[in-house]
């Protein structure tokens, strides 16, 4: 602390803080802030008290109902001994008094806490950090200046072809001078830096939030629950979380209460009800809270989004040694918007994945706040939100619902109702999407649509947004709308990169990460110094230069210039925090919820969509009714039971069942032949939170076996209704046994159908392999031709579900007798498969059935590929 600096003393419903001129505190209803009021009139980040460098001041955030000074609002006012204050109301809001600290405190004096009953009395010290940076205030950019000039390649009109830029020759334009005051980077790391050391414990330059004293010789109890000793107020945590003890040799052990999301020492997680020894140089991690033992007292770190984040060397090679992704690097400085545009092929999608931990670079680092991303995927992957190009939620369901499941599934399973409806109330606020919350997502214009993606990402307060194309196909309002949105996000605290195509609102942005064909970096910095780097007069320009000069050095050029050494040169002067990786089977991430909590879940969404959808409802019933119908059509001179003269057969009844099992074939495999693909964006997203996929696909088959039951009933009520079938059955009446073999194989041909939707990768692929699907089966019922006897054939129909629900109708029906035999001269040349037996009929079933479950399996090994490669266990 700074000599000459007055501390303050901040008093705030019965409770005290010392001020430390050093960093700033925020106010509100937010859990994460550093002076918590529960009160509906005070905003979720009300205010902000800090020292500004001249005197201690306050700042209202654009709360809702205001701060008052003397019964008047304000929007700052300087602070000083004796000031009074009002949160939310003038007149009796909480009341917030300031009065000098006491001439004894020191540099690093505790703060000055009111003594309170019950666990929740600990209270933010005096940390070290940097002052959290002001509003941003964004301006258009300036008129366009004189242009960089490259030796021999004078400036180009833009309406000619651009002039490639001589190879090798580094940035000469107005830029090269040195950087004017305030430049958010220098060449060395300074205080404040985005890239210095930011990972708590790690150099000590980031001061703790709150510090917790440990008693030895009693436990503390770590979760939200308000009894623990330690309260965590944060949904990502479980009611009762860990406890953390001293052994008998002076050391501590931390222990898993059974937790939802995990405990994490160094990044990786404990096994559930596990427990580990921790010293000092450990981290522990509970949600968004990380805690570092320090003498005999918890030092708390709550990550707020005052977070780093920096790729470093990412290389990205496929198949054949090509590399689509070359050396990336570049630093993100904490609560700011990022943008990456760049032409198609310039590895910008791939660039997301390495950044986010669902394709992990094959040579390179990802660092958040220092720490490995890769390696502690499965703590970090709770603070990082993605929002793809593609909707990740069901435009069936009302905004409200739709949000309500995502809280089901990504919050724990002791949270209650109520708190995850104040939580997405929070969040639609926020958002300005409250008067919407009742609409179908389908409603909804596409910028609104896309607000109600990123609340989704929201609802577990991410320190890091990652955006696919949010503006892809938007209008230029709905454009800025968004752009503004990000913008927003981040002044709000949170770091938000976005990859984009559109270059109109690029000022809105901090930094700008422009991709040069063959992905590497053409240039990093900020979004208004962007054109004069490059020498051109527009973006159409530059990326024109891109396609026409592909073999040129961009990124050489990029690191030959002064912009690289003001904002990526000195990336590497610090290392990232060690860490000890445990085996591979024992760092698999934990899971929100059990597996039955998230099946209910999945299966009361799943209804939800499909009862939404009234036409394919009606669809459902129509479809199985006119497949029926069609068989009653068929003539028959004699019913399947009656009796035949002994010189004529009834060739009808094998006609008959063929129809209808055709029929079942194909209604069971429309069911669910696009049910994985049009949700394999949503499946990606929520697998990287936590689903189980066992789960999800568990919830497929139950739904759509229900429905395919129900049409399975259907089709044969209607088949069988003109039809005088067999006095007795082998097992159970006749109609049964039928009813089950069509049920049986309308259960298989869904599993099936799965298996074609998750094997495809558009939905248009869907419909003509389900007509390929129904035309085979056809083909290998053992009605048309003989099948049995044929070497070669007679195996491979046996993978055919047809073929076996043919034979267990056979069975009950007595098919082989009563259809004209293969060979007039041979009548005893029988169907095996057709014997008029209970266990021939028992195999038939199960064999069908059993393929439906090697489907089963075969659709989870395909949905495998649709997950974050870390997950992929």
């Amino acid at each position: 602390m700074g000599h000459g600096v007055p501390e303050l003393v901040l008093e705030l419903n019965g409770r005290t803080w010392t001020l430390d001129p050093s960093r700033s505190y925020t106010i509100g209803r937010d859990p994460q802030g550093d002076l918590v009021l529960d009160d509906a009139r005070v905003s979720w980040r009300h205010a902000t008290v800090g020292w500004d460098g001249r005197g201690w001041a306050i700042e209202d955030h654009g709360s809702t109902n205001g701060t008052f000074a003397q019964g008047q609002r304000i929007q700052r006012l300087e602070l000083g001994p004796g000031t009074a204050l009002h949160l939310g109301n003038p007149n009796d809001g909480p009341r917030l008094t300031l009065t000098a600290a006491p001439a004894a405190a020191g540099a690093h004096s505790a703060p000055a806490v009111a003594p309170q009953p019950g666990p929740v009395q600990h209270q933010a010290p005096a940390p070290a950090v940097a002052p959290q940076r002001g509003p941003v205030h964004h301006q258009a950019p300036p008129a366009q200046q004189a242009p960089a000039e490259y030796p021999g390649a004078p400036r180009q009109a833009a309406h000619h072809q651009p002039h490639p830029p001589q190879q090798g020759a580094p940035y000469q334009g107005a830029q090269q001078q040195a950087p004017q005051q305030g430049a958010p980077y220098q060449a060395a790391p300074q205080q404040g830096d985005p890239y210095a050391p930011q990972v708590p414990g790690a150099h000590g330059d980031r001061g703790p939030t709150t510090f917790h004293q440990l008693a030895l010789g009693r436990v503390m109890r770590i979760g939200r629950a308000l009894e623990n000793e330690l309260v965590v107020s944060d949904l990502q945590v479980s009611r009762h979380h860990a406890e953390l003890h001293a052994t008998p040799d002076g050391r501590f052990e931390l222990r898993d209460l059974g937790s939802h999301n995990g405990t994490y020492v160094n990044g990786q997680p404990l096994a559930k009800s596990g427990s580990a020894l921790i010293g000092p140089d450990d981290i522990v991690g509970v949600g968004h809270s990380t805690f570092r033992l320090v003498g005999d007292r918890l030092e708390e770190f709550v990550d707020t989004g005052e977070v780093s984040f920096s790729a470093r060397h990412l290389t990205v090679t496929v198949d054949g040694g090509k590399q689509i992704l070359k050396d990336v690097s570049f630093g993100v400085p904490e609560k700011s918007l990022i943008a990456v545009i760049g032409p198609s092929g310039s590895g910008k999608s791939t660039l997301l994945k390495a950044l986010t931990g669902y394709r992990p670079a094959n040579q390179g680092d990802v660092l958040y706040d220092n720490r490995d991303l890769y390696k502690q995927f499965a703590e970090l992957r709770q603070r990082i939100g993605l929002v793809p190009q593609d909707d990740i939620l069901h435009k069936e369901l009302t905004v409200r619902t739709a949000l309500r499941h995502a809280a089901k599934l990504r919050f724990p399973a002791d949270t209650t109702a109520r708190e995850r409806e104040a939580r997405i109330d929070e969040v639609l606020r926020e958002l300005k999407l409250d008067i919407h919350k009742e609409k179908k997502v389908t409603s909804l214009s596409g910028g609104q649509r896309k607000r109600v993606s990123v609340a989704l990402e929201l609802l577990t307060k991410p320190s890091l947004i990652f955006l696919d194309e949010p503006t892809s196909g938007l209008d230029p309002g709905m454009d800025r709308d968004v752009m503004q949105l990000l913008r927003g996000l981040a002044d709000d605290g949170r770091t938000v990169l976005v990859v984009t195509h559109s270059v109109a609102e690029l000022a809105l942005c901090d930094k700008l990460l422009v991709m040069a064909p063959g992905g590497s970096v053409a240039y990093f910095g900020p979004p208004d110094e962007a054109l004069n780097f490059f020498g051109y007069d527009s973006w159409a320009d530059v990326f024109s230069a891109f396609e026409n000069y592909r073999d040129y050095d961009w990124a050489g050029r990029w690191k030959g210039s002064q912009h690289y050494q003001l904002y990526a040169a000195d990336l590497d002067a610090v290392a990232p925090q060690p860490v000890r990786m445990p085996p591979a089977q024992a760092i698999r991430p934990p899971k929100p919820q059990g597996w039955g909590a998230q099946l209910w879940t999945l299966i009361r969404r799943y209804v939800a969509v499909i009862a939404s959808d009234k036409g394919f409802m009606g669809l459902m019933v129509i479809l199985p009714a006119v497949l029926g119908a069609v068989s009653v059509v068929i003539p028959a001179d004699f019913g399947l039971g009656k009796p035949t003269p002994p010189s004529r057969f009834n060739g009808d009844a094998g006609t008959i069942m063929l129809i209808l099992a055709v029929g079942m074939c194909f209604s069971g495999a429309a069911n669910s032949v696009r049910e994985l693909i049009k949700e394999r964006v949503i499946y990606e997203r929520e697998r990287a939170t936590g689903l189980s996929r066992s789960a999800y696909l568990m919830s497929k088959v139950i739904v759509l076996g229900v429905i395919t039951a129900v049409q399975g009933v259907i089709i044969c009520a209607i088949g069988f209704a003109t039809r005088e079938l067999p006095e007795e059955g082998l097992l159970m009446p006749p109609a049964v046994e039928l009813c089950l073999v069509i049920i049986a194989l309308g259960f298989t041909s869904m599993m099936f159908g799965l298996v074609i939707s998750a094997l495809v990768k558009t939905a248009e692929k869907t419909m003509p392999l389900l007509v390929m699907f129904a035309i085979v089966q056809v083909v290998f019922t053992g009605i048309l031709f003989q099948v049995y006897g044929s070497p070669g054939l007679e195996q491979f129909a046996w993978l055919m579900p047809s073929r076996w629900a043919i034979a267990g109708a056979g069975a009950t029906l007595d098919l082989a007798h009563l259809m004209p035999p293969w060979d007039p001269k041979n009548p005893t040349d029988l169907d095996p498969l057709w014997k008029h037996t209970a266990g021939q009929w028992g195999l038939n079933v199960g064999v069908l059935l059993f393929l439906g479950v090697l489907c089963g399996f075969a659709v989870a090994r395909l949905l495998r590929r649709h997950e974050p490669e870390v997950m992929r266990k």
